[in-house]
């Protein structure tokens, strides 16, 4: 691979679910390398099962995009028509239930990039993608929990803090995440 095509966007496409395998790796490796940074070595352990856990719904919904260089996922993520925040939030009665785009905000959810494909506007390029889409479903906003990892790039893209929470992972470990939101731009 030459230096131009290292530096080259890889493409988006939306997510197979032949890609489930390649997602639930990135999502763990990028969790297992960033978190340090963010939390303990507990708390990364725990995030690692549970935060790094593909919902395989927002696949299927076909709401979930990813990039590629070669045959190797380097980022993903993707927005849900459904109430379900986020994977680790536990199972709630209406999780499955399609959310009203006139009332209620579209989620982003499980953005993840590979730690040496940081910093090259992929998570820019995913959420941009994510607003097209719910924008067209006539979404008007955004919300998202942040991780604490993650919060810098929700905030370059336009969201901001609603509140900040511990977030309680099903082992009990407890983690902080961020309560983020966001206008779509109408266009």
């Amino acid at each position: 691979m030459t230096t131009a095509d290292r530096d080259a966007m890889p493409p988006q496409r939306l997510a197979l679910p032949s890609d489930a395998p390649r997602i639930s790796a990135l999502m763990r490796a990028s969790v297992l390398d960033l978190f340090p940074h963010f939390y303990d070595a507990r708390q990364t352990a725990s995030a690692a099962v549970y935060i790094a856990h593909l919902d395989q719904q927002v696949i299927d919904d076909g709401t979930f995009f990813v990039h590629e260089s070669g045959d190797e996922i380097v980022a993903c993520g993707g927005w849900s028509r459904r109430a379900k925040l986020y994977t680790g939030s536990g199972g709630r009665e209406d999780d499955d239930r399609l959310l009203d785009p006139g009332m209620e905000p579209a989620r982003i959810r499980a953005m993840f990039v590979r730690p040496d494909w940081a910093r090259r506007g992929l998570g820019r390029a995913i959420l941009e993608s994510c607003e097209r889409a719910a924008r067209a479903e006539g979404f008007r906003s955004m919300t998202l929990m942040a991780t604490l990892a993650g919060e810098p790039l929700y905030r370059a893209f336009g969201f901001t803090e609603v509140e900040r929470l511990v977030l309680s992972m099903p082992d009990g470990v407890t983690a902080a995440g961020v309560a983020m939101e966001r206008p779509i731009d109408p266009q």
